[in-house]
């Protein structure tokens, strides 16, 4: 077996919707605004943009974590986005569909943030 990576993701409930129909194997393209894709390197940082920015963004934000075939992702470099608790990959959009090929076993949702003002019925 391969040596692996795990990386995980935040994300809003129309990417989760995404990844749920690709049977939790692969992340959706990116949009034409969307020049990278930006897994991140700890479990932590991705609570804080899950939290922080998908949840008054969308309504709600998950954490999704998955492993990536570590020769492939050799390739990329670790970036610092603000501080070395914030270190990410900043896969091209277009290294996406190679990217989700590496992936190794399922994309899992680890932790979910719903709205903290959502009404209740």
């Amino acid at each position: 077996m391969s040596d692996t990576v795990i990386l995980w993701r935040p994300v809003g409930p129309a990417e989760l919707a995404l990844i749920q129909d690709s049977g939790m194997s692969a992340f959706p393209p990116r949009l034409p605004e969307q020049p990278s894709f930006y897994p991140v390197t700890t479990e932590e940082y991705a609570v804080k943009i899950a939290r922080d920015w998908n949840v008054p963004e969308s309504g709600a934000g998950f954490v999704t974590r998955f492993a990536v075939d570590a020769a492939f992702l050799a390739r990329y470099r670790v970036e610092e986005a603000g501080g070395r608790a914030h270190r990410e990959y900043w896969i091209p959009a277009e290294d996406l569909e190679a990217f989700n090929a590496a992936i190794l076993g399922p994309i899992e949702v680890v932790r979910s943030f719903p709205e903290q003002n959502a009404p209740t019925s």
